[in-house]
C-alpha cells in the first residue's frame, strides 16, 4: 500500500528525489524555483482542475464591505443542494473540500478509521492530526471492515476507481462512511447526495469542475442533525461573499454544466491518445486528470519540468504520473514534449 511521502521544506534539486512534488499537485512556485530556465508560461497539469473555467463575475465592492449574510450562505447552499440533487437542510458550505474533510474527525467522534488507498492524502492527514488510529485498505477488503469510520474517495484520486452507490448505501449501515465526491460531477451517476443517510457524510468541491480553485468552496453534505452540528462548529460567515456569488451562479448554470461536462470527456480522449502515442499506459483517471504508467515516471517528471509543463508524481509509485487535463493549445506543447 502506498505510503505519501511527507513535504520537503528542503530546495529541490533535478538530481535528488522529488520532495514535497510528491505530496500533492499545483507547487508552481517550488518548480519555478527549480527549474529556473524552464520556459514561460508554465502549464500546470499537476492538479486535476478544469483548464476553462466558469465564467467569472466577481462580487460588486459593497458586498465584500460587509461580512457575507448568512441568509445569503443559506441561499447558496440551497441552489448547490438542488445540482447535488440532495436534501438543502443537509448541505453545509464550507472554505473547500479540503477544509471540511478535516473537520470530520471531530465531527464524527470517531476513533478509528480505515482509508481506501492510495488516494488523496489529505485524508490521512486529518485523521492522524486528530489522533485517531488510521490504516489504510484496498477495495477488496471493504467487506470486512470494522473500523469506527470509513473514508472513500469515489471516483477515486488518482486512479478514477468508483464504488457503486449501492455498495456504498450498505458500508454506511453499520459505520460513518465519509464520501469525498470531489470528481463526481465528471460521473454524476456516481453520487450518492440523494442517498445521504444517520451516518454518511459527503464532501463536494466546487474548484475543481468549475475551475475556480483559489476561491476555496466546498460543501459537506449529511443528515439535518449533523448538518446543525457542523455548522455550529465553523460560525456564521465561513465562505466569503466572492465564494457566494459566484457560487451561487455558476451552480445555477446547468447549461455550463452539461456543455462542460461534454468538452472535457471530449479532451480527456484526446489526452488519452497523445499518451498511448508517448508510450505511456493509461491506468485510470476521470475527465479532469488521467494516471499514466511509464518505466521511469520520475525522469519523466524532470523533463518535463524542464520544459515547463507540471504534472504530479509519486514517491512509492515511481512509475506513475498524473495528467491534469490540458486545454487545446497546450495539449500541443505536452505533444511535443512528449517527443
Amino acid at each position: 500500500m502506498e505510503r505519501w511521502a511527507a513535504a520537503s521544506t528542503a530546495a529541490f534539486a533535478p538530481t535528488s528525489d522529488l520532495g514535497g512534488f510528491t505530496r500533492h499537485g499545483g507547487r508552481l512556485a517550488e518548480a519555478r524555483a527549480a527549474f529556473p530556465h524552464a520556459p514561460e508560461p508554465w502549464i500546470d497539469l499537476s492538479t486535476g482542475i478544469n483548464p476553462r473555467p466558469w465564467p467569472l463575475r466577481r462580487v460588486q465592492r459593497a458586498s465584500l464591505d460587509r461580512l457575507p449574510d448568512p441568509a445569503e450562505i443559506a441561499a447558496l447552499e440551497r441552489i448547490a443542494a438542488q445540482a447535488f440533487g440532495a436534501d438543502p437542510a443537509g448541505v453545509v458550505a464550507v472554505p473547500g473540500a479540503d477544509a471540511g474533510l478535516r473537520l470530520l474527525p471531530y465531527l464524527t467522534g470517531a476513533r478509528d478509521v480505515a482509508i481506501v488507498e492510495p488516494t488523496y492524502s489529505g485524508h490521512r492527514a486529518a485523521w492522524e492530526v486528530a489522533g485517531a488510529a488510521v490504516r489504510g485498505i484496498d477495495r477488496n477488503e471493504l467487506a470486512r471492515c470494522e473500523a469506527a469510520a470509513l473514508v472513500v474517495v469515489n471516483p477515486n484520486n488518482p486512479d478514477g476507481g468508483v464504488i457503486s452507490p449501492q455498495q456504498l448505501r450498505t458500508l454506511a449501515r453499520s459505520r460513518w462512511l465519509i464520501v469525498d465526491e470531489s470528481f463526481v460531477e465528471t460521473q454524476p451517476e456516481q453520487s450518492v447526495a440523494a442517498h445521504v443517510s444517520d451516518r454518511m457524510v459527503l464532501l463536494r468541491s466546487f474548484g475543481k469542475f468549475y475551475g475556480l480553485a483559489g476561491l476555496r468552496l466546498g460543501f459537506v453534505i449529511a443528515v439535518p442533525d449533523v448538518a446543525v452540528r457542523l455548522r455550529a462548529m465553523i460560525g456564521d460567515w465561513p465562505v466569503s461573499s466572492d465564494a457566494v456569488a459566484i457560487g451561487s451562479a455558476a451552480y445555477a448554470d446547468q447549461a455550463w454544466r452539461d456543455i462542460t461536462l461534454a468538452r472535457l470527456l471530449r479532451d480527456s480522449r484526446r489526452l488519452d491518445r497523445v499518451l498511448k502515442n508517448a508510450g505511456f499506459a493509461t491506468r485510470g483517471g476521470t475527465a479532469l486528470f488521467r494516471l499514466a504508467e511509464t518505466t521511469d515516471a520520475h525522469a519523466w517528471f524532470r523533463k518535463l519540468s524542464a520544459q515547463g509543463i507540471l504534472v504530479r508524481a509519486f514517491d512509492a509509485q515511481p512509475t506513475w504520473l498524473r495528467f491534469g487535463i490540458p486545454g487545446v493549445q497546450d495539449c500541443a506543447r505536452l505533444e511535443a514534449a512528449l517527443l
